[in-house]
Formats: C-alpha cells, structure tokens, sequence
C-alpha cells in the first residue's frame, strides 16, 4: 500500500471503507475516476468513511499516481491478485479485439462493522463517485 504500510481491514473497525478496483494507473478512465473520488474526498471523510483504491499496478506507479493527481487517499497495490480474486473483479475483457485477463472496474462498501453492504461491478466512470458518496450517505 502506498505510504508504506500494509493493509488491514482491522485497523479501520468502526469506520466504512470504499475500495474501488480500477485496471490501471495513468490511464483516462483510471484518473478520471480517482480524480472524483479525490475531488469528494473531504465529504467521504465527513460521513466517517475512508477510500482506498485498488489495482494490479506497483508500489512504484501507485506513488507516481498518487503524486501525480494530489490524491489524499492510499493505494492498494495487489500485483497477486489476492484481493482481486476475494472480490472476484478479474474477468476476461476485450482490448482490441484480444481477449486480455484484467480487473473489472468495481466498488464496495464496507459498514463500520465490517460487513459489505454495497456493491457496483462493471463501473462507469461518470457521477459514479457520487453514487457512492451518497450511498454511505
């Protein structure tokens, strides 16, 4: 996880989490989508909720990501594919007419007793942070 830390689930008990999976760092709708969840970031924060996104990318490319776009948020490397699978967003995608292994764009919402209560799979950037925003609302 960015910010040198590892990942768990335990140290946010009492709080809801949104962990949105996304395909890859620096791609258009990859920043457009962490952009809004950073540009909501502070309202996220107001209802007691903390977001952390989530792809295959490094440790490395998530800094340069994270860096790059101001988020105040951490990012989850998971190059394993461990969370990929427990949340079961892997599938088969069509990139450019090729059949490709990668994550579909997913969202979850985690309750402050760490129960998931909300699910989005196949994510459309557009307004989808606010859908979220409102949901934990």
């Amino acid at each position: 996880m960015t910010g040198e830390r590892e990942f768990d689930l335990a140290n946010y008990a009492g709080r809801k989490i949104v962990l949105y999976f996304y395909p890859k760092d620096n791609t258009p709708g990859c920043t457009a989508e962490s952009m809004a969840f950073r540009d909501l970031h502070d309202q996220f924060v107001a209802k007691n909720t903390v977001i952390f996104g989530i792809s295959r990318d490094s440790l490395k490319s998530h800094e340069g990501f994270k860096t790059k776009l101001g988020l105040p948020f951490e990012l989850i490397t998971d190059p394993d594919e461990q969370l990929c699978n427990l949340f079961n967003v892997i599938k088969m995608k069509n990139m450019y007419g090729k059949k490709v292994r990668g994550i579909e764009r997913s969202t979850f919402v985690i309750d402050e007793s760490g129960m998931l209560v909300k699910e989005w799979r196949g994510v459309k950037v557009p307004d989808h942070a606010q859908a979220v925003l409102d949901s934990v609302s």
